[in-house]
């Protein structure tokens, strides 16, 4: 049997259980009138923002794939096509889910905590299972087609672009509308966060979808599809050293094989008792699923003869990526010190607050960056540059069961929202606040885990880019001039986008908050519940505005590695490629981690510590987590993409670079 029929196996059996859960979510209640009515008003408005957003997407795929074809070859342009149509394919089945999950999630918590989590859990499963299923599929039937992952690059790059875009447009739409719900909602008026009364109220639950279901499943399909083809593209280049180098060559793929049936078994443990601790059967899925990796891995590399040093890289990055999860979550729970001082800094105001949350967000760097070094030594130890791409093939073997643990978060989220909004049932409320904490825990866990997937999957990007253009050691010296500029240009990039993406959630949260005073200034016996908001015009606001503001950071992550590339030559891009690693997982891992103190700093102090809702200790808080929120969910998880869009489009592109470079050194 062929090896990569194993690989096409597992992505088919992932898309078919994901499909299967589809169903039976669809299958369950959805409760009262009133539930139906605030689903369906979510659901509306992320369908448009997801038309709009694709709308935009298509002109642009097609520009991207026109010019492909054209200037390098119509195999990768339909590569690339294939890859933005499959990232498309799985950000909508779990989005769709996700907007079916919540309502029944929050009708299932009336008979409890046990039916309610595991609708809410099978919910997220689609999407997880979705992301790695379409993704692995995609490799294999591109790999039998061409039988090069060079041409498989293209598609890598069509899902990051599409990543981008989601990722980024999706954080622009959810924080404009959350800070706009939040500043005049519950500091202005003083009214819950989901409050039926507050006009954004609607776009803060679409957000939790478009943002947290779509744009994080589309980066993490992002990443697991570019480690994955680097570690093909490394593996072929060992031709010439090694006898083995096809088993090599598709290695990586099945390996991921072996992360989905992991990530399938692991559903089995994911359970919870009456009363019992959400998070606790959420790590115990994650755990038991790495566990299972780690000994099927070891049974394949065995029976494959390859070297087990490549056995011992893989598992590197899978428990670095374990710890970098577990040191975002010491830095962002809510039950631990860090958030409990950001908390009690409050008392003194939102300045003191503020600067809490950033300085432990800053700490934070040190151990996630301490633990991607020790990844990346002991890969290197053991299997070189291709160990090194294994051990992010490694890290992110366990998506499936990741993005099934994240999209639970959003969906549990909008089910408390959908309860509260509904009226229902106190001890119905209670079991949602238990699955919101969970959520909230795993979300931030979730993007620790997305950082270091990153970090390594860039580094592997990387070390593909230095095979395809031929680049030795020697030749990225800093004492080059065009290296130094390179270094230069790249780390400026992700703070530029960070401070970009930023400023457009300021400017689009400045009109949702003009529309909601509006709102609640013309329209009668609204603030006491006599009248209904105009939820839509909210809706309209952030859709528009956040599709608005994206075009531009998206469009600079690909035309700056060209044209660094085109005018300074290849030397000068890898070492922007360089500069833009280093600094981009430094600011992601600290605006993740700090918008997560924020957030949870608020949440501690409205579970009634240090003066509860109300007091000015919590309206202290709620700026801070405004400011955090563009911090945890536009800018932060965004630099994950961009470093791999700007690092696959040096690669697809270098060909070109390498004819047509203006500049020739010779230093």
């Amino acid at each position: 049997m062929e090896l990569w029929l194993i690989s096409l196996l597992a992505g088919l059996t992932s898309i078919a259980f994901a499909v299967y859960l589809f169903f039976y979510i669809d299958r369950q209640e959805s409760g009262s009138a009133k539930m139906r009515e605030v689903s369906a008003a979510i659901r509306d408005g992320a369908i448009a923002f997801l038309k709009r957003e694709y709308y935009t997407l298509t002109a642009f795929v097609a520009v991207m794939a026109l010019i492909l074809a054209i200037f390098l070859n119509p195999n990768t342009a339909l590569a690339y096509v294939f890859g933005s149509i499959c990232s498309a394919l799985a950000g909508l089945l779990g989005m769709d889910v996700a907007l079916k999950a919540n309502v029944k999630t929050a009708n299932a918590a009336k008979k409890g905590l046990v039916k309610a989590f595991l609708t809410a859990f099978y919910g997220g499963a689609v999407m997880g299972l979705s992301v790695v299923g379409l993704a692995l599929t995609g490799i294999s039937i591109l790999y039998y087609i061409y039988g090069d992952p060079n041409i498989i690059l293209g598609f890598s790059l069509g899902a990051s672009s599409l990543a981008l875009f989601a990722k980024a447009g999706g954080g622009i739409y959810t924080k404009t509308a959350d800070i706009g719900a939040d500043l005049v909602g519950k500091v202005e008026f003083g009214i819950p966060e989901d409050d039926p009364r507050n006009p954004a109220v609607i776009a803060d639950n679409v957000g939790d979808n478009v943002g947290d279901v779509a744009g994080t499943g589309a980066d993490l399909f992002d990443s697991y599809v570019a480690s994955t083809v680097s570690a093909m593209i490394l593996g072929s280049s060992l031709e010439r050293t090694a006898i083995q180098y096809e088993v090599y060559t598709v290695l990586p793929i099945l390996l991921a094989a072996v992360g989905i049936f992991a990530s399938i078994l692991g559903t089995l443990f994911v359970r919870v008792k009456e009363g019992g601790d959400p998070g606790v059967a959420l790590n115990r899925g994650t755990f038991s699923t790495c566990l299972m990796f780690v000994f099927f891995s070891y049974l394949l590399i065995h029976f494959l003869n390859v070297d087990l040093g490549v056995f011992y890289a893989t598992t590197a990055g899978l428990v670095v990526g374990v710890l970098v999860g577990i040191t975002t979550d010491y830095f962002t729970s809510i039950n631990r010190g860090p958030v409990k001082k950001t908390a009690e800094a409050a008392k003194m105001g939102a300045a003191l607050n503020i600067l809490s949350g950033f300085s432990y967000g800053v700490i934070s760097i040190a151990p996630t960056v301490i633990g991607i070094c020790i990844a990346t030594l002991m890969a290197w130890y053991f299997a070189g540059l291709y160990g090194i791409s294994m051990s992010a093939v490694g890290m992110l073997s366990i998506t499936g069961m990741i993005v099934s643990s994240d999209a639970y978060g959003p969906i549990v989220d909008n089910a408390k929202g959908i309860a509260e909004q509904s009226d229902l049932e106190p001890h119905v409320i209670k079991i949602g606040d238990k699955l919101d904490a969970a959520g909230n825990t795993t979300k931030a866990i979730s993007k620790g885990f997305a950082i270091g997937a990153a970090a390594l999957t860039v580094l592997a990007l990387f070390a593909s880019y230095s095979e395809i253009a031929e680049i030795e050691a020697v030749g990225l010296s800093l004492m080059r001039p065009d290296v130094m500029i390179g270094v230069f240009i790249g780390a400026a990039m992700p703070p530029l986008l960070s401070a970009m993406l930023i400023l457009s959630v300021g400017r689009n949260a400045y009109r949702i908050v003009e529309e909601v005073r509006r709102q609640f200034r013309e329209i009668p016996g609204l603030l006491q519940g006599r009248s209904k908001p105009d939820y839509v015009q909210c809706v309209d606001i952030a859709t528009k505005g956040a599709l608005r503001e994206l075009s531009l950071p998206c469009a600079l992550s690909v035309i700056t590695p060209l044209t660094v590339g085109f005018l300074l030559g290849k030397y000068a891009l890898g070492g922007f490629l360089v500069g833009s690693i280093v600094t981009g997982m430094i600011f992601a891992v600290f605006m993740a981690t700090a918008g997560g103190q924020w957030d949870n700093a608020k949440k501690f102090i409205e579970e009634g510590a240090i003066g509860g809702k109300g007091s000015d200790v919590h309206k202290a808080a709620v700026i801070g987590d405004t400011v955090g929120d563009p911090f945890k969910d536009t800018a932060g998880p965004s630099l994950n993409t961009l470093i791999c869009v700007m690092s696959l489009t040096a690669s697809v592109f270098v060909p070109l670079i390498l004819e047509y470079s203006l500049l020739k050194w010779s230093i």
